[in-house]
């Protein structure tokens, strides 16, 4: 295998980081001990530039490339976006209805039948409800506001791995 470049991000299904390289889980270092690296990343990932640096924090985040494409967001090198969880808002729920369906017919059991000037809703299998046809009917169990405004899970699948980040190596060139 070659030399990693410096700054060099892999996947490793190890459990431990390989000599030369580090976790990708926002550490910090010193720079003394890590000037190559400081030279190419600096404090893009944490740090206070005088004596330490932030290595990147892929910790249960996705990488994203920089920049941006059609219909997407501009992204910086060293940003972060995203969340676990969401909370839909009624504005981002598409428009729908809930209906209440009902006869004035006679029921399907043989013998019975509807009062007259009543309305009959029947779900499948279940005894009839009645109500006089010239009045509203208010069916507020049916037609209430329901839910309870919680986040729901905003993940996709994934498979857990490490992020490791070459500390030496080769140092890349710019051209």
């Amino acid at each position: 295998m070659s030399e990693p470049f410096i700054a060099e991000i892999k996947i490793f299904a190890g459990n431990f980081a390989p000599r030369g390289y580090a976790f990708c889980d926002g550490q910090l270092l010193n720079i003394s001990q890590n000037t190559a690296l400081f030279s190419l990343i600096g404090t893009m990932y944490g740090g206070d530039g005088r004596s330490t640096m932030g290595l990147p924090n892929l910790k249960a985040r996705v990488p994203v490339h920089v920049g941006n494409g059609p219909g997407l967001s501009s992204r910086s090198q060293g940003s972060t976006g995203g969340t676990p969880t969401v909370t839909l808002t009624e504005a981002q729920t598409p428009p729908h209805t809930h209906g209440l369906f009902g006869t004035n017919e006679d029921t399907d059991e043989e013998g019975e039948t509807t009062a007259a000037g009543n309305l009959t809703g029947k779900p499948g299998g279940a005894d009839g409800i009645y109500a006089p046809s010239g009045n509203n009917v208010q069916m507020a169990d049916a037609l209430s506001t329901v839910g309870t405004s919680g986040p729901h899970d905003n993940q996709m699948p994934v498979l857990v791995l490490n992020y490791i980040i070459a500390l030496t190596g080769t140092y890349p060139s710019r051209s």
